[in-house]
């Protein structure tokens, strides 16, 4: 069942969305804010994400950055604003659709339909290998590759982390964008945060934590994965 996420502060259009999706048997989730959103989205893993971009606490079209910084579910912006403007920023920032308000909802089911018919889901991720362990980010399980290695439990903010880094190998990815999606809009300036969970990613995974070959610092910028 595709899984959809819609992100709106207007608890009437939460309402319609979600009757009319579950009736064409979508499955639903539903958000009022970005931040909530940002969590839903690394916590519940939608297929795709409607989105309104006047949200309460953050700009719509920083949640549409705040998720390219780790995944490509497809996003269609569902938004009062007309303007030209508006549309290409929501474009640049990795939106695949953009529709104004007020929507017919028929029309919204078509775009669905028409997104996630030429998306290819990320559930078919594939088992990375990071020192002498396997990460498989379909299963969620860290799995020896060799006798020597032990096993692995990472917990859910672990796992987030990680999972960012891993699905953009070579990537840098900026301190604030880790913090924005793993902790929320509010924890931008907590590095301290970043610093205390790498350190405990890399004793889980890397052969020498003190000195990483994968899960590397880049100093005052961010965090990259090196296969």
């Amino acid at each position: 069942m595709t899984r959809i996420l819609v992100v709106d502060d207007d608890p009437q259009i939460l309402r319609a969305m979600r009757v009319n999706l579950r009736a064409r048997e979508y499955d639903v989730a539903t958000a009022a804010d970005g931040t909530h959103a940002l969590r839903q989205a690394g916590n519940w893993r939608p297929d795709l994400v409607v989105l309104d971009l006047g949200l309460p606490d953050i700009d719509g079209v920083e949640v549409i950055h705040g998720l390219r910084g780790w995944t490509q579910v497809p996003v269609i912006v569902l938004s009062g604003r007309a303007g030209s403007r508006d549309k290409i920023d929501a474009l640049d920032a990795g939106a695949d659709d953009y529709v104004t308000k007020p929507f017919d909802i028929e029309e919204l089911i078509a775009r669905i339909r028409a997104v996630t018919r030429r998306f290819v889901t990320e559930d078919s991720a594939p088992v990375v290998r990071v020192g002498g362990r396997l990460v498989d980010l379909a299963g969620k399980t860290v799995r020896p590759a060799d006798e020597e290695a032990g096993e692995v439990h990472l917990t859910p903010t672990e796992w987030h982390l990680l999972e960012i880094l891993l699905r953009n190998p070579g990537k840098l990815i900026t301190q604030r964008q880790l913090l924005t999606e793993v902790w929320g809009p509010s924890y931008t300036r907590e590095t301290n945060y970043l610093r205390q969970y790498m350190n405990q990613l890399r004793r889980k995974l890397e052969p020498d934590p003190t000195h990483p070959a994968h899960l590397l610092t880049e100093p005052g910028m961010g965090y990259r994965f090196a296969p």
